[in-house]
C-alpha cells in the first residue's frame, strides 16, 4: 500500500510537471522517465478500460453442415453438427451457431465470428470455392478468424481453393496425392496439446484421409492425431479414385497425420480433421471429446482441463438422420 501511495503521489508531481522534464530530473536523480501529457493517460486507461470489458464477451463460433450426400449414417453433416452444438452448449465463454443446408442464407451469419467449422462435400462442388466465397472467406481469415474443417471439407481443387488452405489451415487433401481408404487408426502416443485434455489414447475405423498436401516442410503445422497405416491399407483399394498410388505403397511404415492445428499469423487458429465418415464413429467418447475441445480451442477459448465432456447415447447417434 504505501508502494501505491508514493507511485501516486509522484505520477500527480510528474503529471504536473510534465511540462518541465528538467525539474523532476533533478527532484528525483538517479531514476529514468518517461514524459506524458494526461491527454495520452487519460486515452490509454479508456482503451485498457475497454479490454477488460471486452473480456466479458463471448467467442462465438458458427459451424455450417453441408447437405446430405451419402448413404443414411454416413457424411451426416447436420446429425453431426447438431451433435456438437449440444455438446458445446455448456461451454463457458462460447457461443454456438448453426446453419445446415452448405451454406449460411446470407453471409452476414459469419460476421462477428471467432471461427468458422465446416463441415460438408468438398472436392470441386465445396460450397467455399463456388461464388467468390474464398474472397468472403479471406476476408475473415485476415481479420484473425479461426477456421476449422472435417472429412470432405478438408479437399479443395489445387487451382481453387488449395493455395487457401495451405494458408488457413496448413494444408488440404490433394486428389490423386492424399488418399481416402477406410481403415482403423490407433492413436496411441497423444501429444501435449489443450485439444488433447481429456483424451485417453483411441482408435476408430473411419475413412482416415492421409498424405495431405501440408506446407513444404509442415511449418507451423502441429499434427495432433498420428497413425500408422497398415501395408493393406496402402495397397487399396482407396475409396476414390481407388489407385493404388506408387507413392502412397513405397512409404509403407510411415505415420500420416490424421488431423492437426496451426496458430496463424493473423492471430487466427486453423484445425484440420480427415475423419467423420461414419456417424456413429461421434459414440467413441475420446474422438468426441477430441473435436469438442479443437472446436473450443478454435474459437478461442481455453479447453476445461478435464476436455469438453458430454454423455451421448446410442438413441442420441440416431437423431436427426439423413433418409
Amino acid at each position: 500500500m504505501k508502494y501505491k501511495i508514493v507511485t501516486g503521489v509522484l505520477f500527480l508531481f510528474a503529471l504536473s510537471m510534465n511540462s518541465q522534464p528538467e525539474l523532476i530530473a533533478e527532484s528525483f536523480p538517479g531514476y529514468t522517465y518517461n514524459f506524458f501529457s494526461a491527454e495520452t493517460y487519460i486515452a490509454d486507461s479508456h482503451n485498457m478500460a475497454s479490454d477488460d470489458a471486452d473480456l466479458g464477451e463471448p467467442r462465438r463460433l458458427v459451424m455450417v453442415a453441408g447437405e446430405a450426400s451419402h448413404s443414411t449414417g454416413t457424411h451426416e453433416h447436420r446429425a453431426g453438427v447438431l451433435i456438437f452444438e449440444r455438446c458445446l452448449a455448456d461451454v463457458d465463454g462460447l457461443e454456438v451457431s448453426t446453419h445446415f443446408g452448405g451454406w449460411p442464407s446470407s453471409d452476414n451469419a459469419f460476421e462477428g465470428a471467432d471461427a468458422i467449422f465446416m463441415y460438408m462435400d468438398g472436392g470441386g462442388n465445396h460450397p467455399v470455392v463456388q461464388e467468390g466465397r474464398l474472397d468472403l472467406m479471406q476476408n475473415y481469415i485476415e481479420q484473425g478468424t479461426g477456421f476449422g474443417v472435417m472429412h470432405y471439407a478438408v479437399e479443395v481443387p489445387e487451382n481453387n481453393g488449395g493455395e487457401q488452405f495451405v494458408d488457413w489451415i496448413g494444408g488440404y487433401y490433394e486428389t490423386h496425392y492424399s488418399v481416402n481408404p477406410i481403415w482403423e487408426a490407433e492413436f496411441e502416443h497423444l501429444p501435449n496439446h489443450p485439444i488433447l485434455r481429456g483424451v485417453e489414447p483411441f482408435s476408430t475405423e473411419d475413412e482416415w484421409y492421409f498424405n495431405i498436401r501440408f506446407r513444404p516442410d509442415r511449418v507451423g503445422v502441429t499434427p495432433l492425431l498420428v497413425a500408422i497405416p497398415s501395408d493393406d491399407t496402402r495397397d487399396g483399394p482407396y475409396v476414390s479414385p481407388q489407385g493404388p498410388y506408387d507413392h502412397i505403397v513405397e512409404a509403407k511404415g510411415r505415420s500420416e497425420v490424421l488431423s492437426w492445428v496451426v496458430d496463424r499469423k493473423d492471430g487466427g487458429r486453423g484445425f484440420g480433421y480427415t475423419g467423420g465418415h461414419f456417424h456413429n464413429n461421434w459414440g467413441n467418447e475420446d474422438n468426441r471429446t477430441y473435436v469438442l475441445n479443437a472446436l473450443t480451442w478454435l474459437a478461442g477459448v481455453d479447453v476445461p482441463a478435464g476436455g469438453v465432456q458430454c454423455r451421448i447415447t446410442e438413441e442420441d447417434l440416431q437423431q436427426n438422420l439423413d433418409e
